[in-house]
């Protein structure tokens, strides 16, 4: 691994942030962001890496590596639910295994808008559409989950068809989905004109705002580590290296299709992040016995601060060396 890489990504403000959440935790502060802070960030977020993906995909000549890209989103979000569901049922119960398959093969978008900023300040650039990607990844996994624990239990009566029907709605337009889609649409239509009136909102305070967002996840993910340790070591050895294998996956897909390497960088990193916010909203409704502890905690302790902090130089690496020039 590029040593200037991991380098350039752990001593950026946004990952030392994250690191001072965790120390607060480890040294039993009482440091807090008060709620609803962190969900405005949240949307704050969302709203501005989106916009900024419209402006972008307005301004760009695409030689039809949006519809590339797009189409092996779709691949990846198909594929990991059903290898991952395949997997963890030789150890867990099918709500469990479920559950799980749907996180992994979710994905975090505060996982992308981080590597996102990573790659802005490296220099390498990517596709506007790439946010599309993100928006396309966050559902698909959470359906097919459920549907194979659905046929495995066999369950269809009355009451299950109405959980049905506000899954699909909390799956398919939860609040993060709309946002990021909403906000790419209205970027697309605005272009340079919404650009330069939103510059100083979604470009001069995202670093701030982000900065402040993973100071907040650290203090969240530390949080959680203890409970997930004290379950043994598949937590933790799931949570690191099923995410590797799917960037494996995801590099050689990225490189078949021929990708860029910036767009190749966020592709593998999507295909490696888990979900923490998008699949606990929509499990909850329809596999209420799976445990919270797990596919929640997973992703949020473990998956993310490694993809943060070790993973997002680690595949940049891997792609710089695979990609010609």
């Amino acid at each position: 691994m590029d040593v200037s890489l991991i380098l350039a990504n752990l001593l950026s403000a946004p990952i030392l942030f994250f690191f001072l959440g965790a120390l607060a935790v480890a040294l039993r502060s009482d440091l807090e962001v008060p709620q609803p802070i962190p969900k405005l960030l949240s949307l704050y977020l969302l709203l501005s890496i989106g916009f900024k993906g419209g402006v972008e995909l307005r301004e760009s000549s695409d030689d039809g590596g949006a519809l590339t890209a797009l189409l092996a989103a779709t691949l990846m979000s198909i594929v990991v639910p059903l290898y991952a569901f395949a997997f963890l049922r030789r150890r867990l119960d099918v709500n469990n295994a479920a559950a799980l398959a749907a996180a992994y093969g979710s994905v975090s978008a505060v996982t992308f808008i981080t590597a996102s900023a990573f790659l802005r300040r490296i220099g390498v650039p990517f596709g506007g559409y790439m946010v599309a990607c993100l928006a396309l990844m966050e559902s698909p996994a959470i359906v097919i989950g459920v549907m194979l624990a659905r046929m495995q239990r066999g369950a269809g009566n009355g009451q299950a068809r109405i959980a049905w029907d506000e899954f699909l709605r909390e799956a398919l337009f939860n609040g993060s989905v709309l946002v990021l889609v909403g906000s790419l649409i209205i970027g697309a239509i605005t272009g340079s004109a919404g650009k330069e009136a939103l510059y100083p909102f979604t470009n001069e305070i995202f670093t701030g705002a982000l900065c402040l967002f993973l100071l907040d996840m650290g203090l969240v993910s530390a949080r959680r580590v203890g409970p997930l340790l004290a379950m043994g070591a598949f937590p933790l050895a799931f949570a690191v290296l099923f995410p590797l294998l799917n960037a494996a996956l995801g590099l050689g897909v990225a490189r078949l299709v021929g990708m860029s390497a910036g767009d190749a960088i966020l592709f593998v990193v999507l295909c490696a992040s888990a979900s923490y916010i998008a699949v606990p909203a929509a499990i909850r409704l329809v596999l209420p016995e799976a445990n919270p502890g797990l596919y929640v905690s997973m992703p949020l302790a473990f998956t993310f601060p490694f993809n943060v902090t070790l993973g997002i130089p680690l595949y940049t690496t891997a792609v710089n060396l695979l990609w010609p020039g």
